[in-house]
C-alpha cells in the first residue's frame, strides 16, 4: 500500500503543483488573475481523480475485489496528504524564491478590480482591510503553509470520501457481482 500511496500521491502532486506553478507565474507575470481560481480547483480535481484509480487498483489487485470504507478512505486520505504536501511545497518554492511580492500584486489587483466593478467605498475599504490581513498573515511562513493547505485539503477530503463510498465493496458484494457476470455470459 505504501508504494501505491506514494506513486499516486506524488503523481497527483506533480500534476497540481506543476499546473499551479505555471498558472501562478503566468498570472504574476501578466498581472491578470482572472480564471486562476477556476484553473486551480480544476487541477486539484484532476490530480485527486487519481484517488479513484489507486483505490480501485488496491481493491481489485491487492484485496481480491473487497475493500471496506475505512481501508478505502485511509488510502485515499494518505494520497490526499502526499498530493497536498507537494502542492504546498511547490507554492513555498514559488513564493519565497520567485515571487516574494505576490501578495502585494494580488492585493493591488483585487482593489483595482473592486473599484472597476463599481463597488461602493465601504466595499472597497472592506476588500482593502481583508487583503491587508492576508498580507500580514503571509509574513509568517507557518500561516503561508496553513493557508495553502486550506486551499487543497478540503477538495482532497471531499474526493476521498466520495471515492471511499463509491469503491467500497463487501465480500458478498464481490461474490454476487462475479456470480451475476458468470450467469449473464452463460
Amino acid at each position: 500500500m505504501k508504494k501505491l500511496v506514494l506513486r499516486y500521491g506524488l503523481l497527483g502532486g506533480f500534476i497540481v503543483g506543476g499546473i499551479m506553478a505555471t498558472a501562478t507565474l503566468y498570472c504574476y507575470g501578466t498581472g491578470r488573475f482572472e480564471g486562476s481560481m477556476v484553473l486551480g480547483y480544476a487541477s486539484m480535481l484532476l490530480a485527486f481523480s487519481l484517488i479513484f484509480v489507486a483505490v480501485k487498483q488496491l481493491r481489485d489487485k491487492h484485496y481480491s475485489g473487497v475493500i471496506s470504507f475505512g481501508q478505502a478512505f485511509k488510502t485515499a486520505i494518505l494520497i490526499t496528504l502526499v498530493t497536498s504536501t507537494i502542492y504546498v511545497l511547490t507554492w513555498l518554492i514559488c513564493y519565497y524564491f520567485f515571487i516574494p511580492d505576490f501578495m502585494e500584486r494580488y492585493s493591488s489587483y483585487m482593489i483595482e478590480k473592486a473599484t472597476a466593478d463599481g463597488s461602493t467605498a465601504a466595499e472597497i475599504a472592506k476588500q482593502n482591510e481583508q487583503m491587508a490581513m492576508y498580507k500580514d498573515m503571509y509574513k509568517n511562513p507557518l500561516f503561508v503553509v496553513l493557508l495553502t493547505y486550506m486551499e487543497i485539503l478540503p477538495v482532497g477530503l471531499f474526493v476521498s470520501l466520495v471515492a471511499a463510498l463509491i469503491l467500497k465493496r463487501k465480500g458478498n458484494e464481490a461474490g454476487q457481482e462475479s456470480a451475476s457476470l458468470s450467469t449473464s455470459t452463460a
